[in-house]
């Protein structure tokens, strides 16, 4: 996957706008069918999930260890490098000193000195009556305020299962989005909060994702998280 710069305006500008972005492209089908063929293989996971036993849900998704596989990490690696200068400016916005260095590498070093030292890129499967409740995906002190889900599975493949986003306004109701990424096409939102512009500035708005009921079928999608885990 590679972005040129009028795709990555366009993504950087649906993002301060929305809260979230549709690009293009960044798995091709492949690789998509190699990681859902991959789900079954269980020494590529650290840890498995079924959502309905914590109150997540209802489906399943487990964990990627380490070493992730290459076309993760070379995905990730990228991701972050686009991403990282959206998270500085959204930090500016809100008055937050944090600042994200340019290289995942580097801000990973962080999160193992502070004790996060588990992966957090995953595989998540839904089959028919399958759901994930909204939620904010922070799992330490340190947590990058982006996110990226890339379907695995056609649209063929199932219905429903639309990833559902709500935002808390500032004195104002809140707004659901909804968003329908093709397989393989990139889907990068907020996932704990974001920037929003007021007549004084920018207020934060808290944000929650999560996942519509899948009707029928299967789907499968892989999340990226930049941040590692306690």
């Amino acid at each position: 996957m590679e972005y040129d710069e009028v795709d990555q305006e366009r993504l950087i500008e649906r993002l301060w706008s929305d809260g979230y972005a549709l690009g293009g492209r960044s798995l091709d089908d492949e690789t998509c069918a190699a990681l859902v063929r991959g789900y079954a293989d269980d020494a590529r996971y650290r840890s498995t999930v079924t959502m309905q036993a914590h109150g997540f849900g209802r489906g399943e998704y487990r964990y990627f260890a380490y070493p992730l596989p290459a076309e993760i990490t070379s995905l990730r690696d990228r991701l972050y490098g686009m991403l990282a200068p959206v998270a500085n400016a959204w930090n500016t916005a809100l008055g937050a000193s944090e600042r994200y260095p340019p290289v995942l590498g580097e801000y990973l070093a962080r999160c193992h000195a502070a004790g996060q030292l588990r992966p957090t890129p995953l595989v998540l499967s839904y089959g028919a009556g399958d759901y994930n409740c909204l939620h904010q995906d922070v799992y330490g002190e340190l947590a990058f305020p982006l996110q990226v889900t890339v379907p695995l599975s056609a649209r063929s493949e199932y219905a429903g299962g639309e990833s559902v986003f709500v935002q808390q306004r500032p004195r104002a109701q809140s707004r659901a989005s909804v968003a329908l990424p093709e397989r393989g096409q990139l889907l990068v939102f907020a996932n704990r909060y974001r920037p929003v512009r007021t007549l004084s500035g920018f207020a934060r708005s808290n944000v929650r994702h999560g996942v519509a009921d899948v009707r029928s079928g299967t789907r499968f999608a892989l999340g990226l998280i930049f941040h590692d885990a306690l």
